[in-house]
């Protein structure tokens, strides 16, 4: 009887423990498991989406190339980018997506991207498909300093160099602190028109040329305006507002080739009396912006976009 009881208590051993090793009670410790399991990091993008990464991202796919820069600044890669004639040399052998404004989605799978950060404005219609696809998808918008700033700690999140992030803004801050120092406190009044193939419209502050002129103390005369339907960036344009307006300073950003531009400008000025009256004219402070700086987002480098911006103004201070 001693000898059965032994032996059924031998068997009821040793299902005990194999009961518990199948549970996991002889696997990995709590700690471990809880750090296995943790994201790589939970980040909220401009569309106030909190999206989560698992891990940190091997291959991204960016669809503007004012990305490409600030992320590689941070110690980011890519595997597929847009075309633009303002590619990174070290990112021209990546794949093409298409253009900004016309991603080709097939091409976007291809690169089997585990990240892609996209346009705001330009390419929500890509997040359906993404999420169908689980592709953790950044919306990001980055056309003033502001949204540079902000967008550079977002890579550098996705990145995991939150440090190489404050360097690189602590960077820009100190350069643009520079110009703004070296130029007069005068409170200049400036308007900022916009060129292109159907006319002329009025740049805000919250453009790339209007977010520059804040930084420099200047005071845009369309502060205020109200914004076009499609764009709000920019106001509608009249010769008789501009007049009321009185600038002093005019700056013109262009879509066209320079020259081009200057010469429509020639024509539009010449076949109307009422822009002799304007001070800027007057005064010969009319100044073209390059499209380098001006026509898309300048991303990190800003502080060149306000040197630009102030050495127009005041050419003598930067010999």
């Amino acid at each position: 009887m001693k000898s059965t009881w032994r032996f059924l208590t031998a068997i009821i051993c040793v299902f005990a423990l194999a009961v518990t090793l199948g549970c996991g009670g002889g696997g990995t410790p709590p700690e471990q498991k809880k750090e296995t399991s943790a994201a790589f990091a939970t980040i909220k993008d401009d569309l106030g989406r909190e999206v989560t990464l698992a891990k940190k991202p091997e291959r991204i796919v960016v669809t503007s190339a004012s990305f490409l820069e600030p992320l590689h600044a941070v110690g980011g890669d890519v595997v597929g980018r847009p075309d633009s004639k303002s590619v990174p040399d070290w990112a021209k052998d990546k794949t093409s997506i298409g253009r900004v404004y016309n991603v080709d989605l097939e091409k976007l799978l291809a690169c089997a991207p585990d990240l892609v950060i996209a346009n705001k404005g330009m390419n929500e219609k890509l997040l359906e498909s993404l999420e169908i696809n689980k592709i953790p998808t950044l919306v990001v918008d980055m056309k003033n300093y502001e949204e540079v700033k902000n967008e550079v700690r977002i890579f550098s999140q996705v990145t995991g160099e939150k440090e190489k992030g404050e360097a690189l803004i602590k960077s820009m801050d100190d350069k643009i602190k520079a110009v703004v120092d070296k130029i007069p406190k005068e409170k200049r009044r400036v308007a900022i028109l916009h060129s292109t193939a159907q006319g002329l419209s009025v740049q805000l502050d919250t453009s790339i040329a209007g977010s520059t002129a804040k930084m420099l103390g200047f005071v845009n005369v369309a502060s205020g305006m109200t914004a076009l339907e499609n764009n709000p960036d920019a106001a509608p344009y009249s010769i008789e507002t501009l007049v009321e307006q009185n600038p002093e300073i005019l700056f013109v950003t262009s879509m066209g080739k320079i020259d081009e531009v200057k010469k429509g400008m020639d024509n539009t000025i010449a076949l109307n009396p009422a822009w002799q009256t304007i001070p800027a004219i007057k005064n010969g402070k009319m100044f073209y912006l390059s499209q380098e700086h001006f026509l898309l987002s300048p991303g990190i480098e800003y502080p060149a976009a306000v040197e630009e911006m102030a050495k127009q103004v005041y050419p003598e201070l930067f010999k």
